[in-house]
């Protein structure tokens, strides 16, 4: 059974005592977690340390970068490495978020490197993609997401694709409070699995977990979770209230 994941994006939001104080409220009740149920942090990188000691011996919590460069070291002042990452036990890393791709120019082949980077440095990628509007309006964003994937993805092996996670984030949905509808949800994740079963097989392409990103929010979780092939969420604004991330992690199947 795939793993069914809620991960926060916090983006870069909160002072380190707001992080604190979010993640007591979050843990003042314990998390209701299955064994195939999994919540993710993705936290600022000041925050990775004290994030990760919050969640020290808690089950199925993991912490993750929003980001890492995708060369092993040098001089390159203000970038942080996947070796780095992996030195101070981070779990996942947030790779090719749409934020990272319009602002920082970050193109198929560097987001490429950097899931090769995290692999090497034993960091699990959560790898997202998605259509701006412009190309959902043309009918065209099936061949958009799936050029994204062949270009960042495809040279893996079978085995380091198993057990992978990628995140579609509608770009017109995101911080906008539209929300793509439950049918508009599972049809692009099915094409996902699709694109990834005709390359890879269906026993690699059921065990990738497809999460959906996209104004994901307590009140609508259950719903957009509930789909076939949606494997949970990519939660921006409402992974910042600790009530409403409860929820959400609550919604998952």
């Amino acid at each position: 059974m795939r793993k069914q994941i809620a991960a926060a994006n916090w983006k870069m939001n909160l002072t380190l005592q707001q992080a604190e104080t979010l993640m007591d409220e979050l843990f003042a009740t314990p998390l209701e977690l299955s064994e195939n149920q999994e919540a993710v942090f993705g936290v600022p990188f000041p925050y990775l340390i004290s994030i990760k000691n919050k969640l020290a011996g808690k089950k199925n919590v993991y912490v993750a970068a929003q980001n890492c460069y995708d060369k092993k070291s040098g001089a390159y002042t203000g970038e942080v490495s996947a070796e780095m990452l992996n030195s101070i036990g981070t779990d996942y890393v947030i790779i090719g978020h749409s934020e990272r791709r319009e602002y920082f120019n970050e193109s198929h082949a560097m987001l490429a490197a950097k899931v090769n980077i995290c692999i090497e440095n034993g960091l699990k990628p959560i790898f997202c993609c998605g259509e701006p509007l412009a190309i959902r309006e043309a009918g065209t964003e099936s061949s958009f997401v799936e050029m994204q994937l062949k270009e960042s993805l495809f040279h893996l092996s079978a085995e380091q694709l198993t057990g992978f996670v990628i995140a579609y984030e509608p770009i017109w949905a995101i911080g906008t409070g539209k929300t793509a509808s439950n049918e508009q949800a599972q049809e692009m994740h099915a094409h996902i699995r699709k694109v990834l079963s005709d390359q890879y097989g269906v026993v690699v392409a059921d065990s990738i977990s497809i999460l959906y990103g996209g104004s994901v929010k307590a009140n609508n979780a259950a719903d957009i979770f509930s789909q076939p092939d949606v494997d949970g969420g990519l939660v921006g604004g409402a992974s910042l209230l600790a009530a409403d991330f409860t929820a959400i992690i609550n919604s998952l199947k």
